[in-house]
């Protein structure tokens, strides 16, 4: 694996950064650090000025609208990412249902759904996990059955990021309740206005409101809301939860961000006349994670190398998922333990902003990373089935 850039990668990186020195708000800096998600009108700012630069879709290929990098473009465009503090791209569009329907939908599907994804103008919620159906996805109970020329939609999604911002979801529903479990799954669009959705919020330890509950009663829509074919959605499903491994796997560069807060915090903070850096067990600590984030970077880019020549990486897209939710749970955790009773700011108040004010937030949203995507205990189930064997 060469890990030197070409002259053109050069030239390319010099453009990204560039473009993120200049365009990166202000605003987004100290909660991007953290961990944080920006707030959803701000997404939608962010992907609407990707979107005029032509990079509206960075993973997508030309002619859907993306911009056809490969893998190291990629690795590129998000490394300088983070470096700049820039965020990630709100994903369930760009990089779980876009890919779904650019390469399973009808031609019909492609022209209404993947130009507003690209611009920004559209916002999708993922309705998967349900009540009793969580890990365990094939167990899902809401319902779809065809009744003439509509299919009606009865049950409940737990967990509904952002549906309250939503306009449209993207939901799995048992259509064949004879079939064996995978295998009577399937996968619909759907307007989030459609008559019989109702959206009910759930307010996370964070004191953030991005999960919501969603009741599906007698929602009625057309066979053009099925997207490929009926039974099928499992094996859709399956296939945009790997693309939510790699979106992980890409984004891993952003542990950068955490480790940058850390050292900062060890770095201003004296303890009898000494920087907190200067203690070499804090040195130690720190460093150790510098060469765990570096290990982990090492594994994605051998990952991006083997998609770029068509090898099967295996199950290495969970091990990066499971080391990268453990990673960033550990570097928030200790970045907050640097800043002792400054931490107890948990956020900003007011116009008074304290230093690193939202690491003990970041913190705090980061206990979802190992369970959202296939909890960190199915990514090892997945990895002994297609690695060991077992």
């Amino acid at each position: 694996m060469n890990l030197d850039l070409t002259p053109e990668q050069s030239a390319f990186r010099d453009e990204v950064r560039a473009f993120f020195a200049e365009n990166v708000p202000e605003s987004f800096k100290s909660r991007v650090r953290a961990g944080m998600r920006l707030e959803p009108h701000e997404f939608t700012q962010w992907q609407k000025l990707l979107h005029a630069r032509g990079w509206g879709a960075p993973s997508w290929p030309k002619e859907y609208g993306g911009t056809g990098w490969d893998p190291t473009k990629l690795y590129i465009f998000e490394t300088e990412a983070s470096r700049a503090d820039a965020p990630v791209q709100f994903h369930q569009g760009l990089e779980l249902i876009g890919p779904i329907i650019f390469t399973f939908g009808s031609p019909e599907q492609k022209a209404k759904y993947l130009p507003a994804i690209v611009s920004g103008d559209d916002w999708w919620c993922q309705g998967y996990s349900e009540p009793n159906s969580g890990s365990d996805l094939a167990s899902l109970s809401t319902r779809a059955v065809r009744d003439g020329n509509e299919y009606v939609i009865n049950g409940q999604k737990a967990w509904t990021s952002y549906a309250h911002v939503a306009n449209r979801m993207f939901l799995l529903a048992r259509t064949d309740p004879d079939a064996r479990k995978q295998a009577g799954i399937s996968l619909f669009l759907i307007d989030i206005d459609t008559p019989g959705v109702t959206i009910r919020p759930v307010v996370t330890m964070d004191e953030i409101h991005h999960t919501n509950e969603v009741f599906l009663d007698n929602v009625r829509v057309p066979p053009s809301a099925l997207l490929g074919e009926e039974g099928m959605g499992w094996s859709y499903g399956k296939v945009l939860l790997d693309r939510e491994r790699g979106v992980t796997a890409a984004t891993t560069t952003r542990l950068a961000q955490q480790l940058r807060g850390a050292r900062k915090v060890a770095a201003e903070t004296l303890v009898g006349g000494r920087s907190l850096l200067d203690d070499p067990r804090v040195a130690d600590r720190l460093a150790q994670f510098e060469l765990e984030v570096m290990a982990l970077e090492g594994m994605v880019m051998r990952t991006m190398a083997e998609a770029t020549s068509g090898q099967d990486s295996g199950p290495r897209a969970s091990m990066i998922k499971i080391r990268w939710s453990e990673l960033l749970q550990q570097i928030t955790e200790y970045w907050v333990e640097l800043q002792g009773y400054d931490a107890m700011a948990f956020a900003p108040l007011g116009p008074f902003e304290a230093p690193d004010a939202w690491a003990a937030k970041g913190m705090i949203y980061s206990r979802v990373t190992s369970i959202y995507g296939g909890s960190n205990e199915i990514q090892r189930n997945i990895i002994a089935r297609r690695a060991l064997g077992l």
